[in-house]
């Protein structure tokens, strides 16, 4: 519910079944669903940690100035202004090292 005074959102406060503006301290009583306050709990958050270097990226056929490798993941960014192509960065599958392409 928003404050009529200062149109800021307002908080229920359960024991006095009201809607208070933590900003101008404005309180109105709650109407509708009985004063019924609810409160769940967020989800617990879970993580995954990933111990090794999942390939996820698309692959090329380019050479490693580094190891000679000829396969390269690529992804492309815009690296200079939106009137310019876009650069390809490769990372070698093999030796990890990253070198970039211009269009």
């Amino acid at each position: 519910m928003l404050c009529p005074k200062c149109k800021r959102l307002m908080r229920p406060e359960a024991a006095s079944k009201r809607w208070v503006c933590s900003a101008c301290g404005t309180s109105t009583k709650m109407g509708g669903g009985g004063g019924v306050v609810t409160h769940s709990e967020p989800k617990a958050k879970q993580m995954t940690v990933i111990s090794e270097k999942v390939a996820t990226n698309p692959t090329a056929k380019e050479e490693c100035p580094k190891c000679g490798n000829d396969t390269a993941f690529w992804v492309l960014r815009q690296t200079r202004g939106a009137d310019e192509p876009e650069t390809r960065i490769f990372e070698c599958t093999k030796c990890g090292n990253k070198w970039r392409e211009y269009q």
